[in-house]
């Protein structure tokens, strides 16, 4: 049984072989360019809906190595990787950088390939070193810095994933990166403060925004700051910075904001400065922040009509329950109809999402500035909407 598996796998190997050689050479004899991506596309995908794993991997190995040839060797091994069988593209990559009619320049991109198998085989300290190997050639140093720097995002190594991005900042204007490497510096000011460095984090997080002037959470860490130190006016002001740097998060930075006023300010006295940023950002969160502070200053039925004049032009779930809660107080509406909205109301808000990633619809009630999916930064934010903002 076992000769007659191995003569089936040979016999599937060199039919494979035959099929792929047919289309490498045209009628006169000449190789095909390896660079035709779409035909190279359609043989590879006839050989493997047709052929076993196993065949395939025998055919590689029995495949000559020249420049011809070295795409498809490389795209079989891309293929076990996505399909996570990463033993056998590391197998594959191995087997290529060990054959010496391996031409030289393709030596870097077989390296690469061979790292990204090490890395999602969890094989990190093998993956880091070659990364580190290509760090300086010229076609693939970028790409293994990149890498280099979701690695040690990875493993939460903040020092050396800043050291990395801030090398191949200095390369390149990419404003990806640079938020990238802001965000990166804000987790290592976030680690000063979990050690009660004020002073590092402090000089951390005017860092990450000296690199990305729009970055939030740099922001948010020096709110935080001042308001450990007892600067509370300086600390609700850098929260609403936030509405100028990237108005997505206002919900974030009003929440905070309108905590400070009620601990230690006046929420009464930011009617104005509430209303002007209203109207040039209109949303549930600083619609009630606002509310609050119009019944502080002018009264609960003050406070009614804004909500009702407001909630006819931008309807939300929030501003309606508010709504009712204000109206009940003032006309003994807290019983009957009133509990009934109020509670359908409430279960309409329990357990729905409250952020949702931008880039990749990953969602979730808890703000994640590293979205837990796509791995980008920043794009995780407060949903928009009638149930929401």
């Amino acid at each position: 049984m076992d000769m007659l598996f191995q003569w089936l796998l040979l016999t599937a190997a060199v039919a494979a072989g035959w099929f792929i050689g047919r289309y490498f050479r045209s009628d006169q004899g000449t190789v095909r360019d390896i660079s035709d991506e779409t035909s190279v596309r359609e043989r590879l995908q006839f050989l493997f809906t047709n052929y076993s794993d196993q065949a395939v991997e025998n055919f590689v190995q029995s495949l000559a190595v020249n420049k011809d040839t070295v795409g498809l060797h490389l795209s079989i091994g891309a293929h076990f990787r996505h399909k996570g069988e990463t033993d056998r593209a590391i197998l594959i990559h191995q087997n290529l950088l060990a054959r010496p009619e391996l031409p030289g320049h393709f030596s870097p991109q077989v390296t690469f390939e061979l790292a990204r198998d090490y890395l999602a085989a969890g094989l990190l300290d093998r993956a880091e070193a070659l990364f580190h190997q290509l760090m300086d050639d010229r076609d693939y140093g970028e790409r293994a810095a990149r890498q280099l720097i979701e690695l040690y995002q990875q493993e939460r190594e903040w020092g050396k994933a800043a050291q990395v991005a801030r090398t191949l900042m200095k390369g390149t204007l990419d404003p990806q990166l640079a938020r990238q490497l802001a965000y990166i510096t804000c987790e290592l000011a976030n680690e000063s403060l979990q050690k009660d460095d004020r002073w590092g984090a402090q000089k951390q997080a005017r860092e990450a925004l000296a690199i990305d002037p729009d970055c939030v959470r740099a922001s948010f860490i020096l709110s935080n700051l001042q308001a450990r130190q007892g600067n509370y006016r300086e600390a609700a002001s850098i929260c609403l910075k936030v509405f100028e740097q990237n108005p997505e998060f206002g919900p974030e930075a009003i929440d905070r904001f309108m905590k400070l006023e009620r601990a230690h300010g006046d929420v009464g006295r930011n009617v104005k400065k509430l209303r002007k940023l209203y109207e040039l950002h209109q949303g549930a969160s600083l619609l009630l922040a606002l509310a609050e502070a119009v019944e502080q200053s002018s009264g609960r039925q003050a406070a009614i009509d804004l909500l009702r004049r407001e909630l006819e032009a931008r309807p939300s779930v929030r501003g309606l329950l508010r709504l009712v809660e204000l109206s009940g107080y003032e006309r003994g509406l807290a019983t009957g109809e009133g509990r009934l909205v109020s509670r359908i109301g409430q279960l309409i808000l329990t357990n729905r999402p409250v952020y949702r990633c931008v880039n990749c619809g990953f969602s979730g009630q808890q703000l994640h500035w590293l979205c837990p999916s796509c791995k980008e930064w920043e794009t995780v934010r407060p949903i928009q909407g009638v149930e929401a903002e």
